[in-house]
């Protein structure tokens, strides 16, 4: 049995997200022409993502990582963790905090605060997905987003279900009864 029998319907292909990314990363160059911004992945999700931006963007950048916990399972817990912080000092850089997918809000708000606390010149957002969905508890700005998705529970592209489909080129809806 394949990964892609535990798929009931591709929501993104390889080449869309390769395209999101560029018109992205292009973006982000004109906006931080000469600002040397700081990339920062939320792992582990976004590792793909940010492989594929940071191609994408012509001027000079660092990137680094953050590893935060606020999900078990398929939902929320609502208390963000973080499990590995960054590797070096952002008083007075620009800040771009690049995830996968936007949903409830909770992990992106506390994440943004925690950065400004640190004295960030600033601090923008950069999504593949943004999900607005019932469960949007805060309203979080992201200032470059790929694309809206609808509800359901996405796999693929670095995103996962309890570790798994990480490694699908693609970004698809897992069916439910894998989950539920």
């Amino acid at each position: 049995m394949t990964l892609k029998n535990d798929i009931s319907e591709i929501v993104l292909t390889e080449e869309e997200i390769v395209s999101l990314a560029k018109s992205l990363g292009e973006q982000i160059t004109k906006d931080y022409e000469g600002k040397k911004p700081i990339l920062v992945a939320l792992l582990k999700g976004s590792i793909m993502f940010m492989t594929d931006l940071i191609k994408n963007i012509d001027t000079h950048i660092e990137i680094d990582f953050m590893d935060v916990s606020s999900y078990v399972g398929t939902q929320s817990s609502g208390e963000v963790k973080i499990l590995k912080d960054l590797s070096s000092s952002i008083e007075g850089r620009h800040i771009i905090i690049v995830e996968d997918i936007v949903e409830t809000g909770n992990t992106l708000n506390s994440i943004v605060d925690f950065l400004q606390y640190r004295k960030a010149a600033s601090v923008e957002i950069c999504t593949l997905l943004d999900k607005p969905v019932p469960s949007r508890t805060l309203d979080v700005e992201v200032k470059y987003i790929g694309t809206k998705i609808p509800d359901g529970f996405v796999v693929g592209y670095g995103l996962d279900f309890n570790e798994f489909y990480r490694n699908l080129p693609y970004i698809g809806l897992l069916k439910p009864e894998l989950y539920s």
